[in-house]
């Protein structure tokens, strides 16, 4: 009699009785591979009541403060985490450093390498200057082998890395299928979380920019991060996507050095521009979860030379740069639909909330115009089709973070805010008000 098997689509986890071209769930084509599936567990009832001896979730602290406050205060133990990534943009690097500093606390730390020799290991360990005393290391690709080896060594800390290279030999399908990365997550989640080892598992990323895998996987762990940046710019932006120990949105700056990731203490410091004030730039204050952050936005416009007008934005969702286009053409009555424009948020950091459309609109203004905007003024406002300047959350943070940073103005929308000294605070309700006060 034949086996059963099932088409499970590779990039959401859906399964069919039968071959489709296209995912029904996410949209998808030929996605589908053909596996064997995964047999029924027994499943166990536990007392609601046997929960409550768990008590206070304990928090280790890694000293690396950026680190821990995308976490909410530390790593819990016995948690397990998924960190995502581009190749190349630090996750076993930052992993390893973390590693080095619990292994000082007398953690012992047990990394799992399904791609890396124990030479390349110590290599990067050594550049690094981690601290091996309690780092062990483990090159194995089978999960039975894995489990046998956290088994042995009984660590404090596991890393796996990556899961896309660990496989089930049960399981017909091959390593970083959709099958494979569930299953093993599964049997990990389940080994580390009755014996209270905290694992951190790494997750390539996909050209769509989602972690490999199914979606799934991010629902099974406990955290889930991003290391994000390009490789040409010097800063890394740690991001948390999901966290049940603490707030998600929470985001920590890296700086990579030859010596690894370096913690960024003041990050809008860093983000703003040292070199030569020029037409196009503003300053804008934007938040990362519970972070202020002032951000350089730069705008640079030119006649188009072809028929179409290129637009083309860095770190700023390309469809609201369009919107905010025709809303100063049509609002400020500024012509600036025929020009080429480039929009570029300095430093690599992507802002994706609304607060920063009046600093958009003006930085393309001051662009088409050649007039700079004064170095020291700061805008912030989320921009509606009316050309009205709406009210955005957090704005007493946003004003706090630009008079630190030694800003005298700051052009906000007409809502409620506590009483600031040492920073002019101009209230205007639509952009042309904010036109007339900046020039």
């Amino acid at each position: 009699m034949k086996k059963r098997t099932v088409f499970v689509c590779q990039n959401c986890g859906y399964e069919s009785p039968k071959w489709l071209g296209k995912c029904p769930s996410c949209g998808e084509w030929n996605t589908f591979v053909e596996e064997k599936p995964i047999g029924k567990k027994s499943i166990s009832v536990i007392p609601f009541a046997s929960g409550k001896k768990e008590g206070h979730k304990e928090r280790i602290n890694t000293g690396i403060y950026e680190f821990d406050r995308v976490l909410g205060g530390g790593i819990v133990k016995g948690s397990l985490t998924l960190l995502g990534g581009d190749p190349g943009i630090g996750k076993s690097t930052l992993l390893l450093t973390i590693a080095g500093l619990l292994s000082e606390k007398g953690i012992p730390v047990l990394y799992v390498s399904g791609e890396e020799s124990i030479s390349q290991v110590n290599m990067r360990a050594e550049r690094l200057g981690v601290n091996t005393d309690n780092l062990f290391f483990l090159p194995e690709t089978e999960i039975e082998g894995i489990i046998k080896g956290v088994s042995v060594s009984k660590p404090g800390f596991l890393i796996i890395d990556s899961i896309q290279t660990i496989y089930a030999g049960y399981l017909e399908s091959p390593p970083g299928s959709i099958s494979q990365v569930r299953e093993c997550t599964s049997r990990i989640m389940r080994e580390i979380k009755g014996k209270g080892i905290t694992t951190f598992i790494i997750g390539h990323i996909t050209k769509s920019g989602a972690i490999a895998g199914p979606k799934t996987l991010e629902h099974m762990v406990d955290t889930v991060l991003y290391l994000e940046g390009d490789t040409n710019h010097i800063f890394r932006i740690l991001r948390g996507v999901k966290n049940r120990f603490g707030s998600i949105n929470e985001i920590g700056i890296f700086e990579m050095t030859g010596k690894g990731l370096i913690p960024v203490e003041n990050p809008s410091k860093f983000l703003l521009s040292g070199g030569e004030w020029a037409s196009g730039n503003t300053i804008v204050p934007t938040t990362q979860g519970t972070r202020p952050l002032l951000v350089e936005v730069q705008s640079l416009l030119i006649p188009a030379r072809f028929n179409y007008p290129q637009r083309v934005s860095t770190g700023i969702d390309y469809r609201r740069l369009n919107m905010l286009i025709a809303i100063t053409e049509k609002r400020l009555g500024i012509g600036i639909g025929g020009y080429d424009i480039f929009c570029n948020i300095t430093g690599g950091l992507k802002v994706d909330e609304p607060a920063i459309d009046l600093g958009i609109i003006f930085s393309m203004v001051s662009g088409f115009i050649d007039k700079p905007i004064d170095r020291d003024t700061a805008l912030a406002g989320e921009v509606g089709l009316g050309g009205e300047v709406r009210a955005i959350p957090f704005i007493d943070m946003r004003v706090k973070e630009c008079k630190r940073l030694g800003l005298s103005r700051i052009i906000i929308p007409d809502q409620r805010t506590e009483g600031i000294d040492g920073i002019e605070v101009v209230k205007v309700r639509n952009i042309q008000e904010a036109k007339e006060a900046l020039f």
